[in-house]
């Protein structure tokens, strides 16, 4: 029998480990997987080479792990906003490798990496400075900067209901980068605000089917310490 839920947050996430390369789902606070994110705070687990949209805001979910010094290296579109002034500290002491790039290229190196696609070429970025270094083609008379894949060890994601299967549907804006993530990881695990029975979700309501979720667990309250 299929069962992808998991006992405990210990066995969900299971060889993740330090060094791990990590995509966090979420468009701002949006689909942000904050008990995850807190157990991995909890596990001790550092030197993350993390892939997400931003970088956080506030001192808990995703900003805990900047301020804890857990990343060493930070892929996304946006490191500014709430989290600027810390995450410009962390790359200025040398504390922290960033690689920022559009958000739609962000997007589509992760929806390529799931779709096994290796490289892809956009016009976007041509003659800026993030295509300094990056193999360049013209096609009809138009720059494009070649771009790679982006894949990951593990991808924690939220999810709004999941089956045991692993099927999973999101709530409006949580889903932004999730489908992408959970298919570019080598093991995606999964929090989800509800987890119904076989059936209980529509075959069309599935945005993103089993065989992209590897482990499950169901949503509790999260308590943060008061950052000191």
């Amino acid at each position: 029998m299929i069962d992808k839920r998991c006992d405990s947050l210990a066995a969900a996430l299971e060889g993740l480990g330090d060094g791990a390369r990590l995509m966090i789902s979420g468009f701002g606070e949006s689909g942000r997987p904050d008990m995850l994110i807190k157990a991995v705070l909890e596990a001790g687990i550092t030197g993350l080479d993390l892939i997400s949209n931003n970088a956080g805001e506030g001192t808990t979910g995703l900003a805990a792990l900047f301020l804890a010094g857990r990343v060493r290296r930070l892929t996304c579109s946006f490191p500014r906003g709430a989290m600027q002034d810390e995450i410009e500290a962390l790359v200025r002491a040398g504390k922290l490798e960033l690689d920022v790039m559009p958000q739609g290229t962000l997007a589509e190196r992760i929806r390529a990496g799931g779709a096994g696609i290796a490289a892809f070429y956009t016009p976007t970025s041509f003659g800026t400075i993030v295509a300094e270094g990056k193999e360049t083609r013209m096609f009809d008379g138009r720059g494009h900067v070649l771009e790679t894949a982006l894949t990951a060890d593990f991808a924690l994601v939220k999810a709004h209901r999941a089956d045991r299967w692993g099927n999973l549907t999101y709530d409006k804006l949580g889903r932004s980068f999730a489908p992408l993530m959970a298919a570019a990881a080598s093991c995606t695990i999964v929090e989800a605000d509800e987890i119904v029975e076989l059936g209980d979700i529509a075959p069309g309501d599935v945005i993103t089917p089993g065989i992209f979720t590897d482990r499950l667990v169901q949503t509790a309250p999260v308590q943060w310490e008061q950052a000191a």
